[in-house]
């Protein structure tokens, strides 16, 4: 290993190969399965080109329904095994939040086992009590920790609180898939669909999601958006505002002017992946932020 210490996490941080490859990041992939007319098809999470998410959006605008898979156990420990083999001494790794799977868990029931195989191999499991960019802002923050020249635990103890202080507005284009996966009843999913109503959510701190709002149209959860900023100002150092969308892009991009010109700062934007992307469904747009206010969601 070239680094002081090995990144890693499974796909549902949602970065870009490139990113990736740039900071050699190691992650282990979810699975999704494509279901349209009958067939069956399954794929990676790992795309490549962002032609790829449209494509993968635009499945599920044609009727397609997408199926999702956990990492478990065995999954987590040939990855850390792998590592290992390779003479990781350090690892730092980051999971889809425990709210939301057991992928955490099989994370750290993994690293144990596999620290007590390799004595010389210490593996710090972070549940990111999180999803998608979420995770995604932790994985970014061990890297600039790691390029400041900090330790693998000197990072764990500086991001293991972080999840707590991002603070979300989740924006769902409609609720159908979110009553697919049980998040809303089916009454909820079809008179909002009917009233064009725009569910936001956000993460608890044990890691699940809820609904904190319901705007009727993109315009006024944008707008629920901002006032939550203001409620929870972004902070100053390392300042950190990032947007994600399914297939959103001209709706992303509206958000992150008016962030722009309300903090005098442009936020990343992004697209979503496939595994998160399967439970929000295509047009919704996304903001994360760190702010110095604990979430109360």
């Amino acid at each position: 290993m070239n680094e002081k210490f090995v990144i890693s996490s499974d796909s549902t941080c949602d970065l870009y190969a490139d990113y990736v490859r740039e900071h050699d990041l190691r992650i282990v992939p979810l699975t999704y399965t494509m279901e349209k007319d009958g067939a069956l098809a399954e794929d990676l999470d790992a795309f490549t080109e962002y032609s790829q998410y449209v494509g993968f959006y635009e499945k599920l605008r044609q009727g397609g329904f997408s199926r999702t898979s956990m990492l478990n156990y065995d999954h987590h420990f040939l990855h850390f095994r792998k590592l290992a083999e390779e003479g990781a001494e350090n690892i730092l790794h980051f999971s889809l939040s425990g709210g939301l799977s057991t992928t955490a868990q099989a994370a750290k029931d993994a690293a144990a086992d596999i620290m007590e195989e390799y004595p010389s191999c210490k593996i710090y499991a972070v549940d990111s009590y999180a999803a998608t960019i979420g995770q995604g802002a932790l994985v970014k923050e061990a890297v600039r920790l790691r390029a400041e020249g900090k330790s693998a635990e000197e990072a764990y103890q500086a991001i293991r609180e972080m999840p707590f202080y991002i603070q979300y507005a989740i924006i769902a284009n409609d609720l159908f898939y979110l009553k697919k996966g049980g998040r809303v009843s089916a009454f909820a999913a079809a008179a909002g669909t009917v009233l064009k109503i725009k569910p936001v959510l956000s993460f608890t701190d044990q890691g699940r999601l809820t609904v904190v709002e319901k705007c009727k149209g993109m315009k006024k959860a944008f707008s629920y958006a901002l006032d939550k900023m203001k409620r929870f100002p972004p902070v100053e150092e390392n300042r950190m505002i990032w947007i994600v969308h399914t297939d959103a892009e001209t709706e992303a991009n509206e958000l992150a002017a008016l962030v722009e010109e309300k903090w005098g700062y442009r936020p990343d934007v992004t697209i979503m992946g496939p595994v998160i992307g399967s439970h929000v469904g295509p047009g919704s747009v996304s903001i994360i932020w760190k702010s110095a206010e604990r979430r109360q969601d």
